[in-house]
């Protein structure tokens, strides 16, 4: 059932029943109400991509993530979807894998798209390469990232202070007893290298020089969390604590620890970062820096809104961390 089957039972235009569909004036009410009736009778339902090539909107917004395979991502990227659908939006998940390359040219699909509005998850799309893209592709319409920012006139930041996050992890496990600590870098974003940071101010205020702190880096996996934690314990016998700038690597280093019969937290205390969901489903159960995951899909999805209907937000805004205690610590 097209417009025109209806306009032609209905007995009008199809401009008017165009303009019933849309809520405009200019008929009686007699007129709204007969073609009103039939739409609801044949369970008429708009196109809408053509009603986007008129109004030049798609209603399609498009959410660029590294790794769908990445709890913590694909969560916020479902919690922004699940924000962004009441408002009449669909989104397009893309994963976008390492590269700047990959990165570009998933900007470039979205242009091609011709989406609304774009979401990028997490400081890895915090470089040039990037922005240079946005300024080319998408310069026109909102974009948003969590955890990271871009300094363009239509990208909005939404950033979380993981760095004294850290700092507050590293004083924890310290009061608790545990002094020989090493730091596990998955990767060098701008968020980790952040955490990194973090580790080794608050490790140098703990009398602890930086070249002789224990870094290392491994990728994000349970695997990789593993083999990392195995050669923590082989280079230093005598560790007592370990941070891990993501949740998974420290599952991983738990079942090492397990291996190797270390006792957790009495031999070594162990803290993740993201508060995910595999905290509660490992044993013993993860203690982690809950970096506002929820909190940091809300405000992306808000802000997107509110950019898309005209109205002002600041370019960035900061959430807090918290530690959620659980016990590994």
């Amino acid at each position: 059932m097209t417009i025109y089957d209806i306009a032609k039972a209905a007995g009008v235009s199809a401009c008017t029943v165009s303009r019933v569909i849309n809520g405009k004036s200019g008929m009686s009410e007699a007129t709204r109400e007969k073609v009103q009736k039939l739409l609801d009778e044949y369970g008429y339902t708009p196109n809408e991509t053509a009603r986007g090539l008129a109004n030049k909107e798609t209603k399609l917004i498009g959410i660029l993530i590294l790794d769908i395979r990445y709890t913590f991502h694909i969560q916020i990227a479902y919690n922004i979807q699940s924000e962004l659908l009441p408002h009449g939006y669909c989104s397009l998940i893309l994963n976008t894998g390492h590269s700047d390359e990959k990165k570009v040219e998933a900007i470039r699909l979205m242009e091609q798209r011709r989406v609304d509005g774009v979401v990028l998850v997490g400081s890895t799309f915090e470089c040039e390469s990037v922005k240079n893209a946005i300024k080319e592709s998408l310069s026109d319409i909102p974009v948003v990232m969590t955890n990271g920012y871009l300094p363009l006139p239509n990208v909005h930041g939404i950033l979380v202070n993981e760095k004294e996050g850290i700092e507050d992890c590293v004083r924890l496990l310290v009061d608790k007893g545990h002094h020989k600590l090493a730091f596990v870098l998955p990767n060098s974003t701008r968020s980790n290298l952040d955490k990194r940071e973090g580790f080794q101010t608050e490790m140098e205020r703990q009398g602890v020089a930086r070249e002789s702190q224990w870094i290392y880096e491994a990728s994000t996996s349970v695997e990789d969390g593993y083999q990392i934690m195995t050669k923590i314990l082989k280079d230093h016998p005598d560790v007592e604590g370990v941070v891990c700038a993501e949740d998974l690597a420290a599952v991983g280093a738990i079942r090492a620890l397990h291996d190797a019969g270390k006792r957790i937290p009495k031999e070594i205390a162990l803290i993740g970062v993201d508060n995910s969901s595999c905290c509660e489903m490992c044993y013993p159960k993860l203690s982690s820096l809950n970096n506002r995951m929820e909190q940091l899909s809300n405000e992306a999805s808000r802000i997107l809104i509110d950019c898309l209907q005209g109205r002002e937000n600041p370019e960035r805004i900061m959430l807090y961390c918290t530690i959620q205690e659980r016990e590994t610590t």
